[in-house]
């Protein structure tokens, strides 16, 4: 609760002396044409927030682990190497678009040079640490050695939900609150069993941060995270899984994040082969945007749904494990 409260305050402090400094910068949010309409007044909305959360959770984690033992290890360094590194990797994304006043930042190929870079050198740092290179399939004993190939799923996993969660950013409070979701309950399950403090600070950490950001991200948004904040969300997430041991139940807190990411990958197969659409627009929360409901019901509904996928990665991790 400590953990969650400070960085909770961090973050809450942080915005009114960072968002008016957003607004003279004139960082704000350059909202597509093609997008649901309703977003257009968005336009202009203070973007690249994600820095305050990155911050907080950095900050909140050396205090806490700091306070929690003699030395602080080599996990939260890593931990807070992976969100920083993908946090800037962002950053330097959104810079580009609020600076050039244009929607595409990065080249998709620079991007995904800066995530591999970065899941690489996390990973060599794991090897360097002789770590364990086995998943084990949650709810059995059954392991399964990866040995050189836990590189290639360590990539895979750090581009990946790098990637899915920034899908799921485009609704004022949507990623906060589902991402809140999915850190606090790798928080539970890092304390599980043989506690992993350092993790479970950081993961705890994460939802303090998200929960002051939503305090100015809500509807009506007066602040967006940007991809300064859903990339490094996402990397972390990952990198937590993977120090966790629990890749697979990544999946399954995921789950918004991964049909998000599927309703995309989806609707582009569909064009391409047929030349129509499944959802009106890709990711899914759009479609339900414009079949009609509010954007509050949307990101209540997907909070809803994250809550259930977590909820479902803590049984079958905890009681069923």
């Amino acid at each position: 609760m400590m953990t969650i409260a400070i960085s909770f305050l961090i973050t809450v402090l942080l915005s009114p002396i960072f968002i008016p400094f957003l607004r003279r910068l004139k960082f704000g949010q350059s909202i597509r044409d093609e997008g649901p309409q309703s977003h257009l007044k968005k336009d202009g909305t203070p973007t690249m927030g994600g820095v305050m959360i990155v911050i907080s959770v950095a900050v909140t984690s050396l205090i806490m682990v700091g306070k929690s033992s003699s030395s602080i290890g080599y996990e939260t360094w890593l931990l807070i190497f992976v969100m920083a590194g993908y946090g800037f990797l962002g950053f330097l994304d959104d810079f580009i678009k609020v600076a050039m006043k244009r929607n595409l930042g990065l080249t998709s190929k620079q991007k995904m040079i800066g995530q591999i870079v970065i899941a690489l050198v996390f990973y060599f740092i794991l090897h360097m640490n002789d770590y364990a290179t086995y998943i084990q399939i949650p709810g059995t004993s059954v392991q399964w050695d990866l040995g050189w190939g836990y590189a290639l799923l360590t990539i895979v996993m750090l581009v990946g939900a790098s990637n899915a969660v920034n899908l799921t950013d485009g609704l004022d409070g949507l990623l906060a609150g589902t991402a809140a979701i999915a850190f606090g309950a790798f928080g539970i399950l890092a304390w599980y069993g043989i506690p992993q403090n350092e993790i479970a600070i950081f993961a705890l950490a994460a939802v303090g941060a998200l929960l002051g950001f939503l305090v100015f991200n809500a509807h009506p948004a007066k602040v967006f995270m940007g991809d300064t904040g859903s990339l490094a969300l996402g990397g972390g997430l990952a990198a937590i899984a993977i120090l966790t041991k629990l890749e697979i139940i990544l999946v399954i807190v995921g789950g918004v994040f991964v049909i998000e990411t599927l309703s995309v990958i989806l609707q582009v197969l569909s064009f391409k082969i047929t030349g129509k659409r499944i959802f009106k627009m890709s990711p899914l929360h759009h479609h339900y945007e414009l079949l009609g409901w509010s954007e509050w019901r949307v990101v209540t509904t997907f909070w809803m749904i994250g809550l259930i996928f977590a909820a479902l990665g803590i049984y079958i991790e905890v009681w069923i494990g």
